[in-house]
């Protein structure tokens, strides 16, 4: 049979369920709020996947890297001197060439008729001048013989007034003889005079003369030589000793004077152009060391010259061999060059991770629990090389950092390693 309860166990049995229901929703929301506070577990990362650096203190050399190519020191273009038409091509790009060696045969018909007029003219010139010669020098001979004749006769009246004179001393000679005799011969004398300034006069004239007759023929003569340096400069000529690059023009092509026919360089003496980013330029100076990366050897050598203008992004750099090229080493062949920039003495540094710039803070994840696991520290850099950067706060030597790209552990300060 049914037992009837009383409303004060009723109320009991109520009060009772409502405090089971606050102590289960009490205990439900501290369990809550316990899970909210955990951490989440860290994640755990392939060893294999990650590579490492350890931190180090001591010597730090500094070097910029940068992709080039090897080029020429020297490159001598050919250029047409004159204006032509290309007939016959003698050699193509790959041949080794001498100074002298012919590469191109131009050729320009009005130019050679105009030596042939000069060389004519010339000719004309000459014998004009030859002419003159005989001209002047008959002239001057014929006044010498004049000036000889009058001398001779001079010396001769002077000599018959010197006996006339003494014989009138003597009585023997008449006053008035004595004095034509002396009369005649300053006469005589004043004619020689004449004559010996006309003889000078007409040799300094007849220099005059035949330098105006000289100077025609000089004139001709250059003439003719420039022609015929045109001429001869149809046959183009290497002008030094190296291996032919490039030639630009067909059979048939015209040229004018200026144009660029072939290009001639010299493969045995060759230099590095190395880009170098815009970033890193700015500590390369001339005269620091450098090696050079053939893939078949490395060559030492030292900065000569910097670029003053970027372009897209790089700085080019030019580097001078300091020791012989190895075998196969050629124009336009890609190299790598490492500059060597400073020794840094008693520096801490690491391996430079992905992500480290100069003068920058980054965080790295610096591995403790003997390796198995890795947390996240703050550190400062400072000057930076190709593969180490230096250390100004945040590590201690022997630290162990992961240098690999970490940024897919962003959100995590810590992680296992595995």
């Amino acid at each position: 049979m049914d037992i009837q309860r009383s409303p004060e166990f009723l109320k009991a049995k109520k009060i009772r369920r409502w405090i089971y229901v606050g102590v289960a929703a009490l205990l439900l929301a501290g369990v809550t709020l316990g899970v909210s506070r955990l951490k989440p577990a860290a994640p755990s990362v392939d060893k294999s996947t990650v590579w490492t650096g350890d931190v180090q203190r001591g010597l730090m050399v500094r070097e910029v890297r940068g992709l080039g190519t090897l080029v020429p020191v020297e490159i001598d273009w050919v250029p047409a001197l004159t204006e032509g038409r290309v007939v016959k091509r003698f050699l193509l790009p790959g041949a080794v060439v001498k100074p002298t060696t012919v590469i191109l045969q131009l050729s320009n018909p009005q130019l050679e008729q105009q030596l042939i007029n000069a060389q004519y003219q010339l000719k004309s010139a000459e014998a004009a001048l030859g002419q003159l010669k005989a001209t002047v020098q008959n002239g001057l001979m014929a006044l010498q013989g004049t000036a000889a004749s009058v001398r001779s006769n001079y010396r001769t009246t002077e000599m018959q007034a010197e006996a006339d004179a003494v014989g009138y001393k003597e009585g023997v000679t008449p006053k008035i003889i004595a004095d034509k005799s002396s009369v005649a011969a300053a006469q005589l004398k004043d004619q020689d005079s004449i004559a010996q300034e006309q003889v000078k006069t007409y040799a300094e004239s007849m220099k005059s003369q035949l330098a105006v007759g000289e100077a025609t023929v000089a004139q001709d003569r250059a003439q003719v030589a420039l022609y015929q340096k045109e001429v001869d400069d149809l046959m183009v000529r290497a002008g030094i000793d190296g291996v032919l690059q490039l030639l630009p023009v067909e059979v048939g092509q015209s040229v004018t004077p200026g144009t660029n026919l072939a290009r001639v360089a010299d493969p045995k003496h060759l230099k590095a152009e190395i880009k170098i980013a815009e970033t890193q330029a700015k500590d390369v100076a001339i005269g620091q060391k450098a090696s050079i990366d053939t893939r078949n050897g490395i060559v030492p050598g030292h900065v000569v010259r910097i670029d003053p203008s970027v372009v897209n992004g790089t700085v080019t750099v030019d580097v001078y061999m300091d020791g012989p090229l190895p075998e196969g080493a050629r124009p336009d062949l890609s190299v790598d060059g490492t500059i060597t920039l400073e020794k840094l003495n008693d520096v801490l540094y690491v391996g430079r991770p992905v992500h480290g710039d100069a003068d920058s803070t980054i965080s790295l994840f610096k591995l403790v629990d003997d390796g198995s696991e890795a947390e996240r520290v703050t550190v400062k850099l400072g000057r930076t090389s190709v593969n180490t950067v230096e250390i100004l706060q945040g590590l201690q030597v022997g630290d162990k950092v992961i240098l690999s790209d970490m940024s897919a552990w962003d959100n995590y300060d810590r992680i296992r390693l595995k």
